[in-house]
């Protein structure tokens, strides 16, 4: 995952909270907390990135954190609140 282009699914809406995030998808209705900031920023960074490694770096995260965010960004996958981008641009 962390060599592909990934994005926002044009279906979610993010919603700013103290926390960090809700992400609600309007095809699916289905509502997901992301309870951490710098998985936020990963989030909105995705789109801008040429890939997840990119977004992981320019939101600060250290590497020895990158395994949990990535289990994160795939729980996010598995649930279309993410979808892989097409040739790998923004």
């Amino acid at each position: 995952m962390l060599d592909e282009a990934w994005s926002l699914s044009s279906s979610v809406a993010l919603r700013p909270e103290p926390f960090g995030a809700l992400a609600y998808h309007f095809g699916t209705r289905r509502l997901t907390f992301l309870k951490a900031p710098g998985l936020v920023e990963v989030v909105r960074g995705l789109g801008a990135a040429p890939d997840v490694r990119d977004a992981l770096t320019t939101a600060g995260i250290d590497t020895a954190e990158w395994p949990t965010y990535v289990a994160a960004l795939r729980r996010l996958a598995d649930t279309d609140m993410i979808a892989p981008r097409t040739g790998g641009s923004a």
